[in-house]
This record gives structure tokens, C-alpha cells and sequence, in this order.
């Protein structure tokens, strides 16, 4: 295994590290956990790209460690019911999240297997929508008292990212000509 992939297990490894945290209300702690694997985030696709060692697995891996963190952090924040309310979310944000994810990798499926390998490319629309999920999470992390105005709009831009994605892959299967 290359050193960008082996920074990408590290931070799949960090996930339960920082649920725990989380659930023994270590918030800062938990911050610290998710500035470094948001730096490692960063660090292996530098390496990947500089050291050209792109990779299938690499590929695969990124995401999934993203999601695992993203969504890990919304479940806890809106199912753990002793953090303090401001801390707290409603279950629909983690479900809106997650539901846009299972979507985009059902719609990948689909369309893999109707018109073979396809190159997976982030919209400006979905980098935003991941910089406001990052951004809710560091928010609830530090206790910002207003983190649901920061939310709200991440869960605005995730459905029409959401939407975005559905409709560039019905062009992709030529469903809207």
C-alpha cells in the first residue's frame, strides 16, 4: 500500500476515535481529531497527485473515509441526547446527508452498469455542499451557539446538490435527452 492510501486507512482508523470523544463530551478533543484528518485529507491527495501514486484503491478509499467522518459526527450530534441543546441537530439533517450520498452511489451504480467505467468528477455545487458539511461539524465542535443557521444551509445546498447529481446522471444515461 502507498503512503497516500496509508494516510486514508489512518483516517477511517480516527473515525471511532473521534465518535468516542464525542460521546464522553471531549468536543475539543474531538475538534483536534477532525482538524487532523482533515489535514490528511488534504496531505494524501497532495501526495497522490505529487508523488503519482493515484490509485484505484486511493480513489475508492477517499470517499468512503469522508463519509464514515461526516456522517459519524451528524448521527452523534443528533442522536446523543446529553450534549448541550446547541450541540444538538435534528435527525433530518444526518438523514438528508446520508439519503444524498446513498443516492449519488445508487445512481453510480446505475450508471456503471449501463455504460461501463465512468469518471467520477465533484461539482462546484457538491465542494460546496462538503466545505458546509465540514464547516457544520467544526461549528457543533467549538459550540457555536448559532451552528443551526450553518446547518440549514448545508442542508439546503445538499438537496440541490443532491438534485444537481440526479440531474447530470440522467444525462449521462441520455433519460432527458
Amino acid at each position: 500500500m502507498n503512503l497516500p492510501n496509508s494516510i486514508t486507512v489512518i483516517r477511517i482508523i480516527l473515525v471511532p476515535v473521534f465518535v468516542l470523544f464525542i460521546l464522553y463530551h471531549k468536543l475539543e478533543i474531538s475538534f483536534a481529531i477532525f482538524i487532523a484528518a482533515a489535514f490528511t485529507d488534504a496531505l494524501d491527495g497532495y501526495l497522490a497527485r505529487t508523488l503519482k501514486q493515484k490509485t484505484k484503491l486511493g480513489a475508492f478509499l477517499d470517499p468512503i473515509a469522508d463519509k464514515l467522518l461526516v456522517g459519524s459526527a451528524y448521527f452523534c450530534f443528533s442522536l446523543v441526547n446529553d450534549l448541550p441543546q446547541y450541540v444538538r441537530m435534528p435527525i433530518y439533517v444526518p438523514l438528508v446527508v446520508i439519503s444524498r450520498d446513498v443516492l449519488i452511489l445508487i445512481g453510480f451504480m446505475i450508471i456503471n452498469l449501463l455504460k461501463g467505467e465512468i469518471e467520477v468528477r465533484p461539482t462546484i455545487l457538491g465542494k460546496l455542499t462538503t466545505f458546509f458539511q465540514m464547516l457544520t461539524i467544526g461549528a457543533l465542535l467549538t459550540r457555536y451557539v448559532h451552528s443551526n443557521i450553518i446547518w440549514n444551509t448545508m442542508v439546503a445546498l445538499t438537496i440541490i446538490s443532491g438534485l444537481d447529481y440526479l440531474r447530470i446522471g440522467a444525462k449521462k444515461v441520455n433519460i432527458n435527452g
